[in-house]
């Protein structure tokens, strides 16, 4: 039974038309009925996180391209968007969903940010309106309500996929070193959930402050703990620092295995010498799937020189979400919308993607990548696929 089925039922209106009346108010309905569909997009276009927002909308675009085949309509009514910048703000992100939502937007998708996407969340539940969130990972927007989908992983996944290297059996000891922010609390509780509560490992962390710039003291700190496993949940520009200070402190030498997500391309070469010492883990690469989905998104980025990154797949499955949304839902009955979302199972660019009726978890393959340098050029190959079974997180009721 879902968490939220106890809420009570909606009341329904119903209008009833009736004699010469009926005749007109129908034909002024016409035209509206033509109108587009509206939907609202915050993301962060400026920001820390304003990479990751880039590639999220470019993806969306994309998405519905592909799930509209071309036409951006879906009954013949156009798909519009209302793109506003959130800046990584909550204050600003909550205040454009208000805006969004005063004006009558029955969808609200995006938000990079973890630390916005429950409290878009929450307005979602308050105003009884599809909310789709981005790439934001914490694991709380599963489950956290029957109007909150989400279009990319959550941090469980990037947990358990990071798991499979330590293999089976417990008594080791897993250190995750993050950011002190949402994200990186996020994948310190998923961690000690995951591997320590149910794993049997020993878990300790080393939460970094987002203004730190000088990465030394807590590499050392590293250094004087005793680790198996040493995962690393980093975002954002700061990142080759932290790779640098490693590399300075001689870390790699005293731990057994450092894991890591790979991140979007324009900082690979910021692992400089360590990308061959890192064990990396990935949602997404843009050379592993084999599907007609990602041959498209692949295909017609390649004709614009560009190369599809970590975060297009999120943004261009919400493309996908909302078309299935109106086309098989409705264009103004939420309920409607929920139920077609609900257990639908689909192709992606990543493969085979599954959202769980009970707690609307984005089910999906996971990777295992090693990065390779030779002359300056750096090249992700997938060594292992973890298909969504072997990374789905618990089930939240």
């Amino acid at each position: 039974m879902k968490r939220w089925h106890k809420l009570a039922a909606l009341a329904a209106g119903v209008a009833t038309l009736a004699g010469a009346g009926a005749t007109a108010r129908v034909a002024d309905a016409a035209p509206e009925a033509a109108a587009p569909i509206q939907v609202g997009i915050v993301y962060g276009r400026t920001g820390l996180l304003s990479a990751y927002g880039a590639q999220y909308i470019q993806g969306l675009r994309y998405g519905l391209a592909y799930a509209t085949k071309g036409t951006n309509a879906v009954n013949g009514r156009k798909i519009e968007l209302t793109v506003v910048d959130d800046a990584n703000d909550p204050v600003k992100a909550v205040s454009a969903a208000k805006d969004l939502i005063g004006k009558g937007y029955k969808i609200v998708a995006g938000t990079i940010s973890s630390g916005i996407a429950p409290q878009l969340a929450t307005l979602a539940e308050q105003n009884k309106v599809l909310y789709i969130s981005g790439p934001a990972a914490v694991d709380v927007v599963t489950g956290i309500n029957k109007y909150t989908f989400r279009s990319g992983r959550q941090s469980v996944q990037d947990v358990l996929t990071a798991g499979s290297y330590l293999g089976g059996g417990g008594g080791k000891t897993v250190t995750v070193f993050a950011q002190d922010s949402a994200f990186g609390q996020a994948n310190y509780q998923a961690v000690k959930a995951l591997m320590e509560d149910l794993g049997g490992q020993k878990v300790n962390r080393i939460l970094v402050p987002l203004s730190a710039q000088d990465f030394t003291p807590f590499a050392q700190q590293v250094k004087q703990q005793k680790t198996d496993l040493l995962f690393v949940a980093w975002a954002g520009t700061t990142g080759p620092a932290v790779w640098r200070a490693f590399d300075q402190q001689n870390v790699f030498a005293s731990v057994d295995k450092i894991v890591t997500g790979l991140p979007e391309r324009a900082v690979w070469s910021g692992f400089g010498t360590a990308a061959n010492r890192i064990s990396f883990i990935s949602h997404y690469v843009s050379n592993a799937p084999k599907n007609k989905v990602n041959d498209f998104l692949v295909s017609a980025m390649r004709k614009r020189g560009q190369v599809p990154d970590i975060f297009t797949p999120d943004g261009f499955v919400a493309g996908q979400m909302i078309v299935r949304a109106l086309s098989k839902g409705s264009v103004t009955d939420v309920d409607k919308m929920i139920s077609a979302l609900e257990g639908w199972s689909f192709t992606g660019p990543k493969g085979q993607q599954t959202i769980r009726a009970s707690d609307h978890a984005m089910l999906q393959p996971m990777f295992q990548v090693k990065l390779t340098e030779n002359n300056g050029k750096y090249t992700a190959t997938v060594t292992k696929r973890l298909r969504a079974r072997y990374t789905a997180p618990p089930e939240r009721r």
